[in-house]
């Protein structure tokens, strides 16, 4: 186990200590990480592949408590956001993540992928149930998000969390995706639903009735 790991062991295992470095590495009320986070430690914890960008404009919200992954080649464009507060993101090589997008961990994008502009894919939900609490003070829950691997996710979509989608599929602009996308298929829609597969004994995409 490395020095690294060791210390966050101790530091999830003591609640006192737990909640000081959180201060220490956000301010209360706000999830996106303190600049010297973002500037020096972030460099040291998180990895990026030979060739990868992140624009100027990128809002990189990621925190040394979880992990972030950037595969070579990949790009993410201005005006994206990224957080990994309440799980991992893990993007793949040669992933094209578009101007405008949203990615909240727990989230896992494979190689090959293109995601278009203004697309959300939140692995996260707030509860809501008790109705004597704000949402925004109940408890949160996870479910990861996984895009397989040479994949398209259109302009506007958006993708729930717990969604996997397979490899080489597409998800049509302006898709709100609830359930799981099956490889080599195409959905659309609110909610998505699937319009097409690839059929590899005629070599076709065909509609689905």
């Amino acid at each position: 186990m490395s020095t690294f790991e060791s210390l966050k062991g101790r530091i999830k295992s003591n609640p006192g200590l737990k909640q000081f470095t959180h201060r220490l590495i956000m301010p209360k009320g706000q999830a996106r990480p303190r600049l010297w986070i973002r500037w020096i430690v972030n460099r040291f914890v998180h990895k990026r592949g030979k060739g990868a960008i992140v624009r100027r404009y990128t809002r990189l919200d990621v925190f040394p408590f979880n992990p972030f992954t950037l595969g070579a080649g990949s790009i993410i464009e201005d005006f994206a956001t990224v957080n990994n507060g309440m799980g991992a993101v893990h993007i793949g090589d040669r992933v094209q993540v578009g101007m405008g997008n949203v990615l909240i961990g727990p989230v896992t994008i494979a190689d090959n992928v293109i995601i278009a502009q203004n697309v959300v894919m939140s692995g996260l939900n707030h509860g809501y149930q008790d109705v004597d609490v704000p949402i925004g003070m109940q408890t949160c829950t996870t479910g990861e998000i996984y895009i397989g691997a040479d994949s398209w996710i259109g302009a506007n979509a958006v993708i729930t969390a717990g969604i996997k989608i397979g490899e080489h599929a597409v998800v049509a602009a302006g898709s709100v995706v609830t359930k799981n996308v099956p490889p080599f298929s195409i959905v659309a829609g609110n909610p998505a639903r699937l319009i097409k597969q690839y059929n590899p004994a005629t070599k076709l995409w065909e509609k689905v009735p």
